[in-house]
């Protein structure tokens, strides 16, 4: 009798299955709304995806060690203020996916030159290190980055998915 048990249940089982397998499914990258600007909050550590004027996505931040402030240089810790385009983008960095933000702009470099320093360039929008050094307590809490922006690793996918090649990025003080 025991072995007849099993089978009367195989069907439901089956069912059940079937219906978690329809709602595990991966969205594909047309069901995300696409962005066509980034604005970016320093103050408020907020990301913002927008489509025409309007918010739709908003995201936890963090920045630069020393945030406040535009950045000037390399090795100043800080997350650059102005107008960009999200340029490029790494599945293989050592965070988890990057996407390049165009710093600098001729001026930026124009002043970083007349200064006699490098302006640096390596900015992006990025996910945890692959490789953490901190909790993941220190990455939600702390701005920690050398100047780039940083969200968490699910965030990082919407964000992947939801902005197109050489969108716009503003990113305010």
């Amino acid at each position: 009798m025991t072995l007849q048990r099993p089978l009367i249940y195989l069907p439901g089982l089956a069912t059940l299955l079937t219906g978690l397998c329809l709602f595990a499914l991966p969205a594909a990258a047309s069901d995300f709304p696409m962005a066509d600007k980034v604005v970016v909050e320093k103050e408020s550590r907020k990301l913002h995806l927008m489509r025409n004027g309007e918010v739709f996505r908003t995201f936890d931040v963090a920045l630069g060690v020393a945030p406040i402030g535009d950045k000037e240089h390399e090795g100043d810790q800080k997350t650059p203020e102005g107008h960009y385009l999200l340029d490029d983008r790494n599945p293989d960095s050592d965070f988890f996916l990057s996407i390049h933000i165009s710093y600098p702009s001729s001026v930026e470099r124009a002043a970083a030159r007349r200064q006699g320093l490098d302006p640096g360039g390596a900015i992006m929008i990025h996910g945890q290190p692959n490789v953490p050094t901190y909790s993941t307590g220190y990455y939600r809490q702390e701005d920690w980055t050398n100047g780039c922006i940083a969200v968490s690793n699910s965030d990082m996918i919407d964000i992947w998915l939801m902005t197109p090649n050489d969108i716009p990025i503003e990113i305010l003080p």
